[in-house]
């Protein structure tokens, strides 16, 4: 697997100007960088459409941070697949542990998300990960395999090669999380890589596993050090394209080393 995938969740953090403004200068970086760095970007719904025509021709893939199942119908509030595919969206983030913590969503929900952003031809990008109650009590493997054969049950090993997988466990998340461990972080990728294979025994080596939590400048590296780490799904630290610059230089440098 060369691919090395980078990208972010703004969140509910920029306006359209704002975003359009980031996007323009990601661009310009984007054009220097290794050509095995794929850069992602999630914004909020109503940024979609200006950022589309700005990361048209670019190396940018972008993405919406949910959606719904469902083609149409009476969901006040939603987005349906249908809807984004026209925008011309490359991935949509399903799973998220604000979206599993706030709004109730399980992971038979997120398998239905999964089966219809495939459908329209969008990568589905599936976040799992423990809470800290389960990660004491060393449940963390058993919590994560669930997860994944819940979210992925029903694909066919043809479509499980347009899947992206990030562990983001809870407890190392938003604005109070701990940053894991790189060992910790490399021993749950292989156990996700081993259980993938296992259920996708053909095209399961090939899935991307990206890391995110708490990831930043200080500690990015030991992150991507690790075998089955596949790339990194960076927050605040790439929100400011300050440090998202500095980040991505040191990437491009330890690449080519």
């Amino acid at each position: 697997m060369n691919k090395v995938w980078i990208g972010t969740n703004w969140k509910m953090t920029k306006t359209i100007a704002e975003g359009i403004f980031y996007t323009e200068e990601l661009k310009q970086l984007a054009n220097e960088l290794n050509p095995t760095i794929e850069l992602f970007i999630i914004p909020s719904y109503t940024a979609l459409v200006d950022i589309k025509k700005e990361t048209v021709d670019s190396r940018i893939k972008l993405g919406a941070q949910n959606m719904h199942w469902e083609d149409a119908g009476a969901y006040t509030g939603e987005i349906s697949p249908k809807m984004l595919a026209e925008i011309g969206l490359d991935l949509v983030e399903l799973g998220h542990s604000e979206r599993r913590q706030y709004y109730n969503e399980n992971d038979e929900d997120i398998n239905k998300k999964v089966l219809a952003a495939l459908k329209y031809d969008m990568k589905p990008l599936v976040c799992i990960g423990e809470n800290i109650e389960q990660k004491n009590n060393e449940i963390s493997q058993e919590i994560l395999a669930a997860q994944l054969k819940v979210c992925l049950k029903g694909l066919t090993e043809d479509q499980v090669k347009h899947v992206l997988i990030a562990y983001e466990p809870v407890w190392a998340i938003g604005e109070n999380g701990i940053p894991a461990d790189s060992e910790y972080v490399g021993e749950i990728h292989t156990f996700l890589r081993e259980t993938l294979v296992d259920m996708f025994p053909k095209n399961g080596h090939e899935i991307p596993l990206l890391y995110g939590g708490s990831v930043n400048l200080e500690n990015f590296l030991p992150y991507i050090d690790q075998k089955d780490v596949n790339g990194l799904f960076v927050g605040r630290t790439a929100w400011n394209m300050e440090t998202f610059t500095v980040l991505l230089h040191e990437l491009e440098k330890h690449l080519n080393n």
